[in-house]
């Protein structure tokens, strides 16, 4: 392939990706996808003068886009030689290797998990990270990464003071909880806080049920903490349709107040149901999406023996942070808080004390009164396109949330409409691998975190005649 035409092809993937990204992270995606989709190995690129004219980029951001591909192990350059196409050998052309995995990390890995598209056009999962104020998060690290702060480099036993203070106020303001500080336990996001719920409270082999759909995340870390998970069907109208006589479940694991995939308000009503069935001995609670008028759809009590609440900024604030909370019944505090450190070891004291002033000075409140009112708009937009489509049995109503939830009619497959729309640059993850063997439904679950202004339009109505072709 010569240097015109492979210029050409990363020219058209650039012009694709979305206006609203960086250009560095807009090229390296367009760079990923080329190399992975049209050029053959060993390509070899353009100079780097030709492809910043021809991309209209300055060269450190080019130069910046190419040295992330090179420790990818997509690109190979050499001074005087020029930089070259390095392809990932597939499968069938690699040399066999027997990888002996556990088999409790094969029954993690033969689940849908974690996308390796983490960005594009309706990824769900991902807030807004374009508009999130980086400078003043900047500006707090400077201001406590000083000499008298050397403290803030060591551990972090049992979780920065001041953050669980502030979390505590937070709860207060946001969702109607009162608690004690001790009763917080800080985590590195919510898988982490599930994991230790999972190692403290239940033994391998014990029994959680959780909801389907369900989180595919907390499905893994109970599969892998070698848990058997009975999946419960729940329906915003019906309530938990159980597949046959219930067992009974030393952990019950729920959605907060928005529930997660299906993007529609749960019902406090029909979890007390299912958990009085059950009787299952902890009740944990995710509050993964929520606005500051829903928490009446909480099941979770901070004065109950039986309730824990998992918390995560990633989803309000920015999925790198990996930083989250456990809000846990009183006798747990002091030894959920050991198990954490001995298995574990807290640290990250920087990042604690740089969120805690944020949320003092109140930049998280503003900024997520904010950010809902435009994701309430994102989701009109979507909503608008997507509700008429044919085939299409429901569309999440719009909410303060980043997910959106489609289901259509019984028999399509959404696996292949999710990897037909990927083909045209548009990441959406199919509902049917979340869901139980009984429960059919099938549908798109989306993002508006990635998308806003005339960009969102654009995309959402290229989107809803992608669906158009392929669901007739």
């Amino acid at each position: 392939m010569n240097c015109q035409t492979a210029l050409q092809q990363l020219t058209q993937r650039y012009a694709q990706q979305p206006e609203r990204l960086s250009k560095q992270v807009r090229l390296e995606q367009a760079l990923r996808q080329t190399i992975n989709q049209e050029w053959p190995n060993q390509t070899r690129l353009p100079s780097h003068r030709q492809l910043a004219v021809a991309l209209g980029v300055a060269r450190n951001t080019l130069a910046l886009a190419v040295a992330t591909l090179v420790e990818e192990g997509l690109l190979i350059t050499s001074h005087g030689s020029g930089t070259w196409s390095c392809k990932v050998a597939t499968l069938g052309t690699s040399k066999h290797v027997d990888v002996q995995l556990s088999s409790r990390a094969q029954r993690v890995l033969r689940w849908p998990g974690a996308s390796t598209v983490q960005s594009g056009a309706f990824v769900p999962g991902i807030p807004d990270i374009a508009q999130f104020p980086m400078r003043k998060w900047r500006q707090l690290y400077a201001s406590v990464t000083v000499p008298q702060n050397s403290l803030l480099l060591s551990y972090s036993t049992g979780g920065y003071g001041p953050l669980k203070r502030a979390i505590k106020e937070f709860l207060e303001r946001w969702r109607n909880i009162h608690c004690d500080t001790d009763q917080i336990i800080i985590t590195d996001g919510t898988h982490n806080g599930i994991e230790l719920c999972a190692m403290a409270l239940a033994d391998v082999g014990d029994r959680v049920a959780m909801e389907s759909p369900c989180y595919w995340g907390a499905r893994n870390v109970f599969t892998a903490t070698g848990l058997n998970i009975d999946m419960v069907a729940w329906h915003p109208n019906l309530g938990h349709v159980l597949p046959g006589p219930p067992n009974k479940a030393k952990l019950v694991y729920l959605t907060g107040s928005h529930h997660y995939p299906l993007s529609v308000h749960t019902n406090p009503a029909d979890k007390q149901r299912l958990c009085d069935t059950l009787s299952p001995t902890y009740i944990i609670e995710d509050d993964y999406e929520f606005n500051r008028n829903d928490h009446a759809n909480l099941l979770f009590d901070p004065r109950s023996e039986h309730h824990l609440l998992v918390g995560s900024f990633s989803k309000i604030m920015f999925p790198g942070l990996r930083l989250g909370y456990l809000v846990v019944p009183r006798h747990l505090a002091g030894p959920m808080n050991r198990l954490r450190s001995e298995l574990f070891r807290e640290g990250r004291m920087l990042d604690q004390a740089v969120l805690a002033q944020f949320m003092f000075d109140g930049d998280l409140d503003t900024w997520c009164h904010r950010i809902q009112r435009d994701y309430l708009g994102r989701q009109q937009v979507l909503h608008d396109q997507l509700r008429t489509l044919p085939q299409v049995r429901s569309v999440s109503m719009p909410s303060s949330a980043i997910s959106l939830c489609v289901e259509f009619e019984p028999g399509i497959n959404d696996v292949q409409i999710a990897q037909a729309l990927l083909k045209d640059h548009l990441v959406v993850r199919p509902l049917s691998p979340v869901c139980a063997k009984h429960d059919p439904r099938v549908g798109l679950v989306m993002g508006v975190g990635m998308l806003s202004g005339e960009t969102l339009v654009r995309e959402a109505q290229r989107l809803r005649r992608s669906l158009e072709t392929l669901l007739r």
